[in-house]
Formats: C-alpha cells, structure tokens, sequence
C-alpha cells in the first residue's frame, strides 16, 4: 500500500500479531500470499530470522521489507544531529517535530549574532532536512497539539530532543523587581525568538550585572558592551539594535560563586571580552593570587584559560594596549566568590537598584569545591540583573519520566528509563551544559543505542503509519504544520529583508506574519 493511502488509516487499524504457543515459528506481518507454496523459499528464509526460543521471543525488524518510521521532537542541534545519525538506515523514515515555525533551535536562537561561523551548521542541518526519509514539521507543539503516547503509537521510535526552554530560577527576595531579567529571555529578545519579543529590557541604567560566569553570561556582557555599529551587519533583529544604539550602560560586572579556577566560559569568549573595541577590563590581581602553582597540574585547555586571566589581571600592558585602555568608555570586570543573596528596590520599590552579594570562600577539592559564605555582605548598585545560572528542562507530556531536580529524562545511554522504544537526546537528556559538538556526540550515541535497538528487535514489529496517522490528528485538531520548504520561503524573504541593510537577513519575529506570507 504506498504512503498516501495510509492517510485514510489510524494506527489501531492495523492487525496486531500475537506470539504462537511455544516452539513455533513465528512469521510476523506475512501475507497469506508469501505463506504459499509457491513461496516456501521466501518462507523459509523468514522463519530463520524470527524464531521462538523457550521464553524468549525474537522479534527481528524486518529491515529489508519495512520502512522503520521514527520521530524526533526538537530541530535544533540535538534534534538534527540524532536525525543525521538515524539516516545512516537506509530505509529509515525520520520526521522532526518543532513548536517554532522555524527549524535550528537555539543555532538560530541562542548563537549570538556576532559569531555567525558557529551559525554555519545550518548548511549540514539543511543537508539532512532536505533528505527524501526526512520531514521537518513546524508549529505543532509536542504535548499540546499531539501527545507523546500518540506519536509512541504512530511511531516505531519516538526521541525526545527539545532542548531546555526555561532557566533556573535565582531563589532570592526581589528577583521578581522589573530590570531582573534572565539570560536566556534576553538572549532571545536580541536573537529574535518571538516569544522574546515583548521584552523590551531597560537599559537606561549606567550599571549591568550579570550573574554567572558560563559562556552565555559573557556573550549577554559582549552584546551590551559592543558598539552597535559592530553589530549592524549581524542578523541581530533592528529592534533590539535600535535598544542598544541607545544604551546607557557603560559598565557590566559578572559575577561567580566561586573562583576563577571553577569560571565555566572558554577562552575563546575571554579573548573576545579582552579584545572589545572601546571597552577596558577590570580585574583585580587579589583574586589571582596562588593561582599561578594551582594551575601546573590542570589539563591545557584550562591551563591557556588561566594563563589568559592571570596576564589581563597582572601585567602590565604595553603602551598600545594601554592606550586603548585609557579611552576605552565602556568597562567590564569580574567578581568572584560573590553569591547573590538579594535584589535591592529603588527607593519607590518600583524597580531593581542593586545587588546584596554574600562574599564567598572554597572548601573542599576539586570536582567537589563549593563556596560558602563568610558572613560578610557587599552591595553593588545596578539597574539591570541578568540572572545567567543555568537552562533549565521541562517535562513534555505527564507519560514520560522526568527529574525535576536535574532537570532531565531519566536515560540509560539515550534510552528513557522502562520506556522501551523512546529515547533521549540533548540537553533534556545531559543537562544543559557543552557546546554544539558536544551536543553532536550526544545525539550520535542515542542515534547509535536507537539502531542497534532496531537491529536486536527491541522495537515494536510490524508496520506503523507514521505521520499518516500523526496528520490526521493535526488536522482535526486544527494544527496546519510548516513544512521545511515553507521554512525555505521564509529563509528567502528573510534574506532578502537584510539585503537593503548589508546583513545576512531580517529574521520574522511574528508568527502570524509568517503564516500570512505562506497562505495560511
């Protein structure tokens, strides 16, 4: 029957198979056409392929004569990476679910505007979603719109790789004062993610804090320090460009718990924070000192990190540096072994004013050193809080487990614990921690862990209808999914928006109006 029938088919009109009484051989989805004699040969080839042991059933998919219909939630890098793994099949059919109307996740999201190199896997994720097993759905909300147990029906595997869309909350009095902000929103308000957009963050203040000290913190840092002209030629959305051509802050402090040994950005954004036109660093060299004979056993990559903080805290620059320096207007520092304890009020209590911060010290070693406060309090006036702390998971549909302490699926190697035939990949899989290619082994190894479930007969046998059956539910739910094609007619207007102002594009920030542009 070829796929556009199935349409007039649901998954539980499909004839279920029970195992024979014991010592048989099982045929599984054979017709009555190849049991014939005529087709003894064909028969006899299948019985060697499935055959019941004493207590044992193997099932071995079929995969010469069935297509394995598999889904993935999530199109950002988890999600296509585990997609690219999983066509390694060659008959496998994989199809992409995604709330957004548009495909990439946090590449399009959350990469900051000014490193579009990172941006460049786009053209690898394009590859994949142009594949003729590969279907990329957008608009349809897992959990909403359809159910995980549906797609579980439809499917004969179902990854979940959605990424982690909320952030850790600080747990402090005041966090809830307008000019707290967190990270993730922000970086979504200048990146474009539409429910970002209503945003608006103040930047009226002379003063930023940013909590945290993770990549992610200093790429807000950059954003706000960076003169805009540097940013014009971004695909940073002009409303957000407009907001920081009229900035006030001049100074943005970032702070951590702990010390610069346990600082969690890479060198690669402190070099990038040293070298910042227009801008100086404020370092203070109390907080370096020692460091120099704790770093000698550290691996190089930390040890070049250390090495980095250690000349920009200490030396002295040269005269050119110098110089750059001293007329630098902009200005960012780091403050370590400082805990948020309290976000101060203006005196109106209308607003955030300032920061309370709990001077820290280290105890114990190594992967187990945590700070403890030592009683004394600093407070440091600011207008804007980016809380910078950590993205958080959620759980999507109450059928499938989920850790709210970690924030994770509870998985073995990808595979969703007693949940045989869904699996995990991603940050909602490790925690959200990494960079892209650390997301990329992640989802390899799950797509890895799904064929080889595939191959030992671990799945459901037998044929699914896949998105034929997953359609029809959209439809009469009313969800009109955005195909990747559609996306590509949107990339186009996107492109070409951006064309008259020399930037790579104009992002669509409305839903509504991209639907408008496809004839919805």
């Amino acid at each position: 029957m070829a796929l556009r029938c199935w349409r007039c088919w649901h998954w539980s009109a499909w004839p279920r198979t029970w195992p024979p009484p014991s010592g048989s051989i099982q045929t599984l989805g054979v017709s009555e056409e190849v049991r014939g004699p005529a087709n003894s040969k064909a028969r006899r080839k299948r019985r060697r392929r499935m055959r019941l042991k004493p207590g044992k059933l193997h099932l071995l998919f079929d995969t010469q004569e069935q297509t394995p219909q598999i889904c993935v939630v999530g199109s950002g890098p988890a999600g296509f990476y585990t997609a690219q793994h999983l066509l390694k099949h060659p008959r496998a059919h994989v199809d992409i679910y995604e709330k957004q109307l548009v495909p990439f996740g946090l590449v399009r999201f959350g990469v900051a505007p000014d490193h579009p190199e990172v941006k460049n896997v786009i053209n690898t994720f394009t590859q994949t979603a142009r594949s003729d097993r590969c279907a990329f759905l957008g608009n349809v909300l897992v959990g909403r719109d359809v159910t995980v147990p549906e797609l579980r029906e439809a499917y004969h595997a179902v990854v979940l790789s959605y990424g982690a869309e909320g952030h850790q909350a600080l747990g402090i009095p005041g966090e809830e004062l307008p000019g707290v902000v967190s990270a993730r929103a922000f970086v979504g308000w200048y990146n474009g993610l539409p429910e970002n957009q209503g945003l608006a963050p103040d930047l009226s203040c002379d003063t930023a804090v940013v909590l945290g000290q993770g990549n992610v913190a200093l790429d807000v840092a950059r954003i706000l320090l960076t003169p805009p002209e540097h940013l014009e030629k971004t695909d940073i959305t002009e409303a957000a460009l407009g907001a920081l051509r009229q900035s006030r802050v001049k100074t943005v402090w970032i702070v951590g718990r702990r010390g610069p040994l346990q600082v969690a950005f890479t060198i690669k954004e402190l070099r990038e924070m040293i070298q910042l036109p227009g801008t100086r660093p404020i370092l203070d060299p109390a907080d370096f000192l020692g460091l120099q004979d704790r770093i000698k056993e550290v691996p190089r990559p930390r040890k070049r990190l250390m090495e980095l903080l250690l000349r920009t805290a200490a030396e002295k620059p040269g005269p050119e540096e110098a110089a750059r320096r001293a007329s630098a207007s902009r200005a960012w520092g780091l403050r370590f072994f400082r805990s948020p304890q309290q976000v101060l009020p203006s005196p109106d209590g209308r607003r955030a004013a300032g920061i309370r911060l709990a001077v820290t010290r280290l105890e114990g070693v190594g992967e187990a050193t945590r700070a403890v406060p030592t009683g004394d309090l600093e407070d440091l006036p600011c207008g804007l809080v980016l809380s910078s702390i950590g993205y958080k998971s959620r759980p999507i549909d109450p059928s499938v487990p989920f850790d709210l302490k970690l924030g994770v699926i509870p998985n073995t190697e990808g595979r969703v614990v007693d949940m045989p035939g869904l699996y995990c990949s991603g940050w909602v899989k490790r925690g959200p921690t990494g960079v892209i290619t650390t997301t990329m082994t992640d989802s390899f190894l799950t797509g890895q862990m799904l064929l080889q479930d595939l191959k030992a007969g671990l799945l459901p046998s037998g044929p699914r209808p896949g998105y034929a059956a997953i359609q029809a539910l959209l439809s009469s739910r009313g969800v009109w999914p955005v195909s990747f094609s559609d996306w590509e007619k949107l990339d186009a207007e996107e492109v070409s928006r951006g064309q008259g102002a020399g930037k790579p594009r104009e992002k669509l920030l409305d839903p509504q109006e991209m639907l408008r542009l496809l004839g919805r």
